[in-house]
């Protein structure tokens, strides 16, 4: 999006016609092509995205959107230059014999008109190459600053319809933007689209920022920040600019992270030598501590549900993963393979969680199951860092930092079959990363 969130998004609106008027009515599709999500390998479905009617940002939706499909890694873009039938928009009933031919086996049209009230109309048609049936007919209206929201509700749509799970396109990332010699970095917080693009700083660089996370439920981060010399958990109301402290501790408070549904933070506090894990209730501010040892414990993320957390601690002699019930109790260690574990993050899903390993010099991205069996690396390098997940729980983001004198820190992106990893390019030095859910 061009211009600042809080311009834009509050007077944001798009609406969504199933086609009943504009396009033709139809009967339920049972269509040939789909893409299996169960298989460890998913072989890129090859789809033919035309370019979409209209004027120069008609072709920038459609780019859009082949690139959201394509980085998803479930998805391989049929070269323009072997398309047979020239295509003029979603109007037309597509020659489908002449994109069996070249191997397409989803087809994407559409056009971009602009009203006469200088709102984009944006309509699309999905089409089964095989059935020569329409999967999804959809229009949009919007202002012509949000094109690029529209693209990725379209990759969003044709993604949930081919997988049959809910896409991640139309999301932002909150990070720690880098900049500066390696001893001297200035850290701000910044947010961008998921796919790199509109990015964007929150903070002056003024005060060393780390940590930031959004909330699964609205439009709001919780961060730690050492504004004014002391290091303080704030939330900021994305779309206002509203900061507020969530409280005062006598020690440091680090780590923080939301409760799924909103309501609470989960962080760890320092005193002395050890930390421990409490909970804030963001409308009383009543605090509740869930561990009492004189260990390191830190890095707390809830499950979906609310019902279990995941933590890290030293208790054990070096940093390991632990479980435990959301009231403190039932602790237990996850983690046994060799090197230390760190940075936990529960999947949406329920299914897995995610974490950073160390081991024989190396730091890696990897997952395992609430129990701990299935441990998976999915990534390895010199230092790797921070997954953040994507709403869908089938891609992880997290930071790799680069050795040298000149080295920084570059945001990647990497799904749960481990091939498909990729850098998010564009933003220069970036850390933390955390995934928003999808806008609305």
């Amino acid at each position: 999006m061009t211009g600042s969130i809080r311009q834009i998004m509050p007077k944001f609106s798009i609406h969504v016609l199933v086609a009943l008027c504009l396009l033709m009515m139809l009967r339920p599709a049972h269509a040939l092509v789909e893409i299996d999500l169960s298989k460890s390998n998913v072989e890129p479905l090859p789809i033919a995205i035309t370019s979409f009617a209209g004027d120069a940002v008609a072709q920038d939706i459609a780019d859009v959107v082949q690139a959201d499909l394509v980085n998803s890694g479930l998805f391989k873009a049929i070269d323009k230059a072997a398309f047979i039938d020239k295509a003029t928009g979603p109007d037309a009933i597509p020659r489908f014999e002449d994109w069996r031919v070249i191997n397409a086996q989803a087809l994407v049209m559409g056009k971009v008109v602009r009203e006469p009230d200088g709102r984009l109309r944006t309509e699309f048609r999905l089409w089964d190459v095989f059935s020569g049936e329409q999967m999804i007919g959809q229009q949009f209206f919007t202002g012509p600053e949000n094109w690029r929201r529209v693209a990725h509700i379209i990759a969003d749509s044709i993604y949930e319809r081919l997988t049959g799970e809910k896409g991640y396109f139309d999301t932002r990332i909150v990070y720690i933007s880098e900049t500066g010699p390696k001893d001297k970095r200035v850290k701000r917080l910044a947010i961008m689209d998921q796919d790199g693009a509109n990015a964007r700083t929150l903070t002056n660089g003024q005060s060393l920022v780390l940590t930031p996370r959004f909330s699964p439920t609205r439009q709001e981060i919780t961060y730690m920040s050492f504004e004014g010399g002391n290091p303080r958990v704030y939330l900021l109301q994305i779309e206002t600019g509203q900061r507020e402290i969530v409280g005062n501790f006598p020690g440091m408070t680090f780590s923080p992270r939301f409760s799924p549904d909103g309501q609470k933070i989960i962080m760890s506090l320092q005193q002395g030598g050890n930390s421990n894990i409490y909970t804030m209730d963001l409308r009383s501010r009543a605090t509740m501590r869930l561990t009492d040892t004189s260990a390191i414990d830190t890095a707390p993320s809830y499950s979906p549900d609310g019902t279990k957390i995941v933590f890290e601690s030293d208790r054990g002699g070096k940093q390991q993963l632990y479980v435990m019930n959301a009231d403190g109790s039932g602790q237990e260690r996850i983690s046994f393979g060799p090197g230390s574990y760190s940075t936990p993050v529960w999947s949406p899903r329920g299914d897995i969680i995610a974490f950073t390993k160390l081991f024989g010099g190396k730091f890696a991205i990897g997952v395992m199951k609430p129990d701990g069996s299935g441990e998976r690396i999915l990534t390895e390098g010199f230092h790797n860092e921070g997954p953040t997940w994507a709403p869908n729980g089938r891609v992880l983001m997290f930071f790799r930092e680069a050795p040298g004198e000149n080295g920084g820190p570059s945001l990647y992106s990497i799904d749960l079959t481990g091939y498909n990893e990729r850098l998010i390019s564009g933003n220069g030095f970036g850390s933390d990363p955390a995934w928003s859910p999808l806008l609305k």
